[in-house]
C-alpha cells in the first residue's frame, strides 16, 4: 500500500489573505509529513516566487507555472516552455494594443516596460516588487509562463486567436499565458509518471480558476471555502475558508488527519 500524495495550492490555500501561513496549517502539514504522507505544492507561481514557502514548510516537491515545471525531491522531472514564435506573435499584438507583459522562467522574471500600474497592482497583490525591464528576455531564455496585463473587457481580442496558447485570468488586470492544454493536472500527471506514485492516492486542495483541472484530476479534490464557485462545483469536498483553518479542517474531512 502506497502513501497518499497531497498537492497544495499556495494563494488562498496555504497562504491566508495577508500572504502568511497560518500556524495551524504549518502544524497540520508537518503532521502529514510525520505520517509519511507526501506533500507537494501546486501553483501558478514561478519557483523563485515561493522558495521561502518551501523552506518554511520543508517541502522539496512541486508543480509550478500551472504544470509547466515539475520538481520531485529537488530534481526537475518535467518542463514545457512556451514556443518562442508564439510568444513573439502574442507580444507583437500586446504592443499594438498597449498591453504590457512579463516573461518568467524558473530563476526570474522581466517586464516589457517600466512603471505600468497594471503590473504594479497585479504583482503587488502577491507582494512582489516591479520586475527588471527586458522586453527581449523571452528570446534567449526558456519561458515557462508569461503574464499579459489587460482587463476582462480587453481580453476577448486574445482568446481563441493563439492556437498554441491558453489564457487563465488570476487578477482583474492580469492573465497567465500557458502552452495550450497546460494545467496543474498535466503537471501532476507527469509527477505521478516519473515518481511511480498512483493517481488513486492523490489529494488536491485549491481555490482558484487555475485549480479546476487538478481538482477534477485528483482522486480527491478539495475546494477551500473561499474558492471560486466553479471550483466548488468540481470538488469532492468543500472545506472551510482559509482564514478559518480551512486547510487543517480539509485534511480531517478527507481522513488524512484525525
Amino acid at each position: 500500500m502506497t502513501k497518499p500524495i497531497v498537492f497544495l495550492d499556495i494563494d488562498g490555500t496555504i497562504l491566508d489573505y495577508d500572504k502568511n501561513i497560518p500556524n495551524t496549517s504549518k502544524k497540520s502539514i508537518q503532521q502529514l509529513k510525520d505520517k509519511g504522507i507526501h506533500v507537494a505544492i501546486a501553483t501558478g507561481r514561478a519557483p523563485f516566487m515561493f522558495e521561502h514557502i518551501r523552506k518554511e514548510l520543508d517541502i522539496h516537491s512541486f508543480v509550478s507555472f500551472n504544470g509547466q515545471y515539475v520538481v520531485f525531491e529537488d530534481e526537475v522531472v518535467y518542463q514545457n516552455p512556451l514556443p518562442k514564435a508564439k510568444i513573439e506573435q502574442l507580444y507583437t499584438q500586446a504592443l499594438q494594443s498597449g498591453h504590457p507583459m512579463v516573461f518568467l522562467n524558473d530563476m526570474g522574471m522581466r517586464a516589457s516596460e517600466a512603471n505600468h500600474s497594471h503590473i504594479s497592482e497585479s504583482l503587488g497583490s502577491l507582494k512582489f516588487e516591479y520586475p527588471e525591464i527586458d522586453p527581449e528576455f523571452y528570446k534567449n531564455q526558456n519561458i515557462h509562463q508569461a503574464l499579459l496585463f489587460c482587463t476582462t473587457h480587453e481580453e476577448p481580442q486574445y482568446l481563441g486567436g493563439h492556437d498554441q496558447l491558453d489564457f487563465i485570468r488570476w487578477h482583474q488586470y492580469s492573465m497567465d499565458v500557458l502552452p495550450l492544454g497546460g494545467s496543474k493536472a498535466i503537471g501532476i500527471e507527469k509527477f505521478i509518471e516519473r515518481t511511480g506514485l498512483k493517481k488513486e492516492d492523490t489529494y488536491a486542495f485549491g481555490d482558484g480558476l487555475n485549480d479546476k483541472e487538478m481538482i477534477q484530476f485528483a482522486n480527491t479534490g478539495v475546494a477551500m471555502g473561499n474558492a471560486q464557485p466553479e471550483v466548488k462545483e468540481l470538488a469532492d469536498v468543500v472545506t472551510k475558508n482559509v482564514e478559518e483553518d480551512g486547510l487543517t479542517h480539509g485534511f480531517r474531512m478527507v481522513g488524512l488527519l484525525e
